[in-house]
């Protein structure tokens, strides 16, 4: 992953060698109730999130009142979409009132606009960065215009062919905008056959940038899955309960699904570690113990030469001449009378320190 830049968001660095950062999705699931929104917010926290998300919508800014997209956005969604979005509309003062609960809780706020206007009213929150949903990821006249604030952009993916995401990514960068990009599946809920978390892999080679997963399957195993193959930051949609009325309720997790994905993403992180191999304390502790060393498994007289699966072999445990040594103690002369059963030192082996020496300048040298 050389080459690719973090990118800063708020307190958070995003990228290859940084924690990967967990996305509770609010979206519009407080359905335009201000205190059930801070109670998701507030949920989020408790369960360890990193990042609150919601979205920001002004329903006559981004489609016409008297069509009903509704029938084309998807089997998730009944009723009519405009209605849906006046309905979760939250205003300047709501957005005020959860930027600042979230900053006091340590958590980084963000809301996903839908039109240029929505694009103003965060401005005038004041929100550190930009999340641009996967509807608008055709949409260039919209990107080009959140683009040019300069803010870091997080783009999802999921309704864009990958000519599209190209066009799109070319957009954003033409304002020197700092861009992380999220492989999503806009079904709702995703079959992991539909995933396709090596979309990230091109992602990354492609634009070399940093890469994350925007999840909407069932559970936690996709968003395992995408930090174990790098996402540097994961998405999922975040509910009190699914139960509560709403178009994305169904497809989101719990608090305490939540609290799992948090604990899931930095035990994952933890085992990752690093590309050395290295035995730790314990492990050394193991290997004496279940591996072998090299023994006498017959009696042998002082002169005797040794001679595998005749006198000599390897057994455990491990604490003495270690078992890969055996054709080396092969042949040589016991220096003293030996029993059966004993593990042997390299002081009863004719020549045995001159040989190991021996190998071991050559290593030195080498």
């Amino acid at each position: 992953m050389n080459g690719i830049s973090a990118v800063d968001l708020g307190p958070f660095a995003i990228g290859p060698g940084h924690p990967a950062r967990l996305v509770a999705e609010v979206g519009i699931n407080h359905n335009g109730d201000l205190e059930l929104a801070l109670r998701m917010l507030r949920a989020a926290h408790e369960a360890g999130a990193d990042i609150v998300k919601f979205q920001t919508h002004i329903a006559d800014a981004e489609m016409l009142p008297d069509r009903d997209p509704a029938a084309s956005a998807g089997s998730h969604v009944q009723g009519s979409l405009y209605e849906i979005m006046c309905q979760s509309h939250l205003d300047l003062e709501d957005h005020l009132a959860l930027k600042a609960e979230a900053e006091s809780l340590g958590l980084l706020f963000l809301s996903t606009p839908f039109c240029v206007e929505a694009v103003d009213l965060l401005e005038e929150v004041g929100v550190g960065a930009y999340k641009v949903g996967s509807g608008e990821v055709t949409n260039l006249p919209f990107l080009d215009y959140l683009a040019g604030k300069g803010r870091p952009v997080i783009l999802s993916t999921g309704t864009g062919d990958w000519a599209e995401v190209e066009r799109s990514v070319e957009v954003i960068r033409g304002h020197g905008a700092p861009l992380v990009l999220l492989q999503r599946t806009s079904n709702y809920p995703t079959r992991w056959e539909e995933v396709h978390l090596r979309v990230m892999d091109r992602m990354r080679e492609r634009f070399a940038l940093p890469v994350g997963l925007s999840d909407h399957c069932q559970g936690n195993y996709a968003c395992f899955a995408a930090v174990a193959r790098g996402a540097s930051l994961v998405e999922k949609h975040f509910t009190l309960s699914r139960q509560l009325p709403g178009v994305d309720q169904s497809s989101s997790i719990e608090p305490e699904q939540l609290r799992d994905l948090v604990q899931g993403v930095r035990a994952i992180e933890a085992a990752l570690g690093g590309r050395e191999k290295r035995l730790n304390a314990e492990a050394l502790k193991v290997r004496q113990g279940f591996s072998e060393s090299v023994v006498t498994i017959a009696p042998v007289r002082a002169g005797e030469r040794f001679r595998e699966r005749v006198n000599i072999w390897v057994k455990r445990p491990g604490s003495g001449i270690p078992s890969h040594e055996l054709a080396r103690v092969s042949g040589k002369r016991a220096l003293c009378d030996l029993p059966a059963g004993r593990l042997l030192s390299p002081d009863e082996i004719e020549g045995y320190w001159a040989v190991s020496l021996i190998g071991w300048s050559r290593q030195w040298f080498d």
